[in-house]
C-alpha cells in the first residue's frame, strides 16, 4: 500500500487560493479515479476537486470553511500497487539501472496516471445546462452517449440534488435494459457531510434576542459579501459624485434595433452594453481611474477590465468581469454581456472570470432605485451605478426658445477613492460619460 497526495489545483492564473465548503468523502471511503472528494469555492464560484487515484482516503489536512492554496496537500490517500510520493524519487534512481522490461512497466504506470489526468475533461458542450455535473458524471456520460438532455433529466441524490456516480450507473443499467431512455426518480437522500465548527467573533454591539425572533446563519456568499464590504469602507475613503444624463436619444434607438438584433443573434439587446462601452471609452480618458493602490504605490493598469455587477437568483450579487472591454465594439460587448449576465445566473462561471477587474459598474436601476452610493470593488479605486431610466418633464432649450418636453433620464452615480482621486477627476469622469452619452450616434447599427 502506498499514500498518495491530494493537491488543491491550479484553477486560473489569478486564483491563490479557495476555501473548503463540503467534504463529499469522509475517512476510510473508498474513492475512484476522477470522483469528487470535496467542494471548494474560489470568492463566489464553486468547483470540486476530483482524486487522480483509486484508493482509499486515509486523512483530511483541512476543516470545511479553512482557506487553502493553490498547490497545498488537503487529503492523503492510500493506493494498492503504487509506490507513495515520498519514494517517487528513490524508486526513478532504481529503475534507470535495470532491464527495458522494468523500463517499460514503470512506462506503463505513467502512462496510466496520465490517463486518469486526462480523463477529468469531458469533450462535451454542457453550457446548454444549468445544473453543475462533476468530472466523473461528465466521463461516464460521454463513454455512454448520454445527451445532457438526458442527463438533465435524471434525480440526483447529491448535496444538493446532484447526479452522483453511483446515479448516473444506475441511469444507463436502466436504459440497457429497457433498450429507451428512461428518466430515473430517486426519492432517497445521502447524508449531507459533517461540517466542521467554527468559532464566530461576537459582535461589539450586543444585540436583544426576543422569544419570538428567528436567528438565520448568514450564507457562505453572505459572509464573503459582508467581510469584503466591511474591509473596503475601512480601506477606502470614500467619496461620491452625482450627474443626471438624457438618454432620449439612447432609449429611442435601442427601440428602434431591439426586435431585429433579437431575431438576429438569438438574444436581448440591453442598455447594459451601451453603458460599459462608454464607460471603456471614458476610462481611456481618463486613466488615472483606471488604477489600484498598494501601500503608498499606485499601480497604472494597463487592460481595461470592466466588472459587471449581476444579480443571482438568491439575491445576492456576482461580479464577472468584461476583459479589455475597449477592444469591444457594440456588438462585441452586447455578446459578451449577455454571455457573462446568463452564465452567472446559472453558476456556470469559471473561478478566473471574476478576478482581476479595474472598474466596475453596478446597475441599481434594476430594481427601481433613482441613484446608489455603491462600496468600491477592492483593490479597484472607482464604481459606477446606473440609476433607473425614468420618463419626466425636462426643460429643452432650442433657438426659437425654451419649451418643456417629455425626455428619458437617469442618474449617474460615482463612488471614488478619495486618498487617490479627488472630486475634480471623480467629477470629470462621469461628465466627460454624460457627453459621450448624450450625443450617442443615432445612425449606426448593431
Amino acid at each position: 500500500m502506498a499514500k498518495k497526495e491530494l493537491k488543491l489545483p491550479k484553477m486560473g492564473e489569478s486564483v491563490a487560493e479557495a476555501t473548503i465548503t463540503t467534504w463529499l468523502k469522509e475517512v476510510g471511503d473508498t474513492i475512484e479515479a476522477d470522483e469528487a472528494v470535496l467542494e471548494i469555492a474560489t470568492d463566489k464560484v464553486d468547483s470540486e476537486v476530483p482524486s487522480e487515484y483509486d484508493g482509499v482516503l486515509v486523512e483530511k489536512l483541512f476543516d470545511v470553511d479553512d482557506v487553502v492554496k493553490v498547490g497545498e496537500v488537503v487529503a492523503i490517500i492510500e493506493v494498492e500497487g503504487e509506490d507513495s510520493d515520498e519514494n517517487e524519487e528513490e524508486s526513478t534512481i532504481e529503475v534507470e539501472g535495470e532491464d527495458s522490461d522494468e523500463n517499460e512497466a514503470a512506462s506503463a504506470v505513467e502512462e496510466s496516471v496520465k490517463s486518469a489526468k486526462s480523463s477529468t475533461e469531458s469533450t462535451s458542450n454542457y453550457s446548454d445546462s444549468s445544473k453543475f455535473y462533476s468530472p466523473l458524471v461528465k466521463n461516464i456520460a460521454d463513454k455512454e452517449n448520454i445527451t445532457v438532455k438526458e442527463l438533465d433529466k435524471i434525480k440526483g441524490t447529491g448535496l444538493d440534488e446532484r447526479v452522483t456516480k453511483d446515479d448516473i450507473l444506475t441511469y444507463v443499467k436502466t436504459k440497457k435494459e429497457s433498450g429507451n431512455s428512461v428518466e430515473q426518480s430517486v426519492t432517497k437522500k445521502t447524508p449531507e457531510p459533517k461540517k466542521a465548527t467554527k468559532t464566530v467573533a461576537k459582535p461589539s454591539t450586543p444585540v436583544n434576542i426576543n422569544a419570538d425572533d428567528e436567528v438565520v446563519e448568514m450564507t457562505r456568499m453572505g459572509k464573503l459579501i459582508s467581510s469584503h464590504m466591511i474591509a473596503s469602507t475601512q480601506t477606502s475613503a470614500h467619496v461620491q459624485s452625482f450627474i443626471e444624463v438624457d438618454v432620449t436619444d439612447i432609449w429611442n434607438w435601442r427601440g428602434k434595433h431591439k426586435a431585429a438584433f433579437q431575431k438576429r443573434e438569438g438574444e436581448k439587446l440591453t442598455f447594459t452594453p451601451i453603458f460599459m462601452e462608454v464607460v471603456a471609452k471614458t476610462i481611456k480618458d481618463f486613466p488615472k481611474i483606471n488604477i489600484a493602490v498598494d501601500g503608498d504605490k499606485i499601480i497604472m493598469k494597463k487592460h481595461i477590465n470592466l466588472g459587471m455587477a449581476a444579480a443571482l437568483p438568491d439575491g445576492n450579487l456576482i461580479v464577472p468581469v468584461i476583459r479589455d472591454a475597449d477592444q469591444l465594439n457594440l456588438l462585441g460587448m452586447a455578446k459578451k454581456v449577455n454571455d457573462l449576465a446568463g452564465r452567472a445566473r446559472n453558476g456556470k462561471l469559471k473561478p478566473d472570470e471574476t478576478q482581476g477587474g479595474t472598474y466596475t459598474v453596478t446597475n441599481v436601476g434594476t430594481f427601481g432605485s433613482v441613484m446608489g452610493t455603491p462600496i468600491i470593488n477592492q483593490p479597484q479605486v472607482g464604481i459606477l451605478a446606473l440609476g433607473a431610466i425614468r420618463k419626466v418633464p425636462a426643460v429643452i432649450e432650442t433657438p426659437e426658445g425654451d419649451f418643456i418636453g417629455i425626455r428619458y433620464k437617469m442618474f449617474l452615480s460615482h463612488s471614488y477613492d478619495h486618498r487617490v482621486v479627488n472630486g475634480a477627476l471623480g467629477g470629470q469622469f462621469i461628465q466627460r460619460m454624460k457627453e459621450y452619452l448624450e450625443n450617442f450616434d443615432t445612425d449606426q447599427t448593431i
